[in-house]
């Protein structure tokens, strides 16, 4: 599978949306650069869905002009305008070439979920490789209104519980693309999360 970050030359703050190629294109997160639809144009032509690990505006703002210009589904959990497909726990979904299995994962946002295959997760912002806080194994902030610290860190169980250990891509929402260890950086998140400390404690 042919994964691209294709808000990886943003300027302003977004989050990763990540153009899965392969049998089935799928947009993964939207993003909030201006270009984004440009930026999958320069890939493809068609583009079969977008699926929203989460609603922040972070991964949203592109929406509308994503699917305006290519006419493919949309999957939410929650409720959005433009879904048309709604994603529950233990569903499954073709990205790109493989089967993803659907993890509702809340705690950075009520509406959360991964997606895991045999070799590949999308974390959104539960977890991710390195951000501003953590250069190898982070976690999504917790600190902010609806957000849970505790339901995070059950959620990242969850997404352990669910990960093979073939996966050896992670995808996150924020920080770079991890190739290798995916479970071990998951593990060192979970670890800093149960520690109830403040992710930006200088914040």
């Amino acid at each position: 599978m042919d994964v691209h970050n294709v808000t990886a030359e943003a300027e302003t703050f977004t989050c990763n949306a990540y153009l899965a190629l392969g049998e089935r294109p799928v947009l993964v997160d939207a993003g909030a650069m201006n270009g984004v639809v440009e930026e999958v144009r320069d890939h493809t032509r068609t583009l079969d869905a977008v699926v929203l690990t989460h609603q922040h505006g972070d991964h949203v703002a592109q929406l509308d002009d994503v699917l305006e210009e290519f006419d493919a589904e949309c999957y939410t959990y929650a409720p959005h305008r433009h879904q048309s497909v709604e994603l529950e726990d233990g569903d499954q979904v073709v990205i790109g070439d493989e089967a993803f299995d659907v993890v509702y994962t809340p705690g950075h946002a009520d509406d959360h979920v991964s997606l895991v295959s045999e070799t590949t997760v999308f974390s959104g912002d539960v977890v991710v490789h390195d951000d501003g806080a953590f250069d190898y194994g982070s976690f999504g902030r917790t600190d902010m209104a609806g957000q849970s610290r505790d339901r995070l860190v059950e959620s990242v169980r969850d997404l352990l519980d669910c990960m093979p250990d073939s996966v050896e891509h992670m995808y996150a929402g924020h920080g770079s693309t991890f190739e290798g260890d995916v479970r071990d950086v998951v593990e060192t998140a979970l670890e800093r999360a149960e520690k109830h400390e403040p992710k930006y404690p200088d914040g």
